[in-house]
């Protein structure tokens, strides 16, 4: 069962999270990588769910309010992980405790 999609960074996100991410074998596209520098939040949210991906942010604010308007148009998206913007090392160590805890309880 799969209980998670392959991740999307935001804008916001260190792009060393990513590489250290891959390193422990997590799926995960930057913005850089998808062309999508310089897009609103609700672009970067629009993309993360045409690729069947969920995405990962500090913008805690932002989200919160587009994962409501997802909710009230009655719209799905593949799930927003939000993080303190901490050192690339603690944020990518706290994710893959999550991706693991969900991989592994499923």
């Amino acid at each position: 069962m799969k209980v998670f999609a392959p991740l999307y960074t935001d804008e916001d996100v260190a792009n060393l999270v990513a590489i250290l991410l891959r390193s422990r074998g997590w799926n995960i596209l930057t913005t850089i990588e998808a062309g999508m520098s310089g897009y609103s939040d609700d672009e970067q949210l629009a993309y993360a769910v045409s690729e069947n991906r969920c995405i990962l942010t500090h913008n805690r604010v932002d989200y919160e309010r587009l994962h409501l308007s997802y909710l009230q148009a009655e719209q799905k998206h593949s799930g927003i992980i939000v993080t303190p913007q901490n050192n690339a090392h603690e944020v990518a160590k706290r994710v893959s405790i999550i991706l693991c805890s969900c991989k592994c309880s499923a």
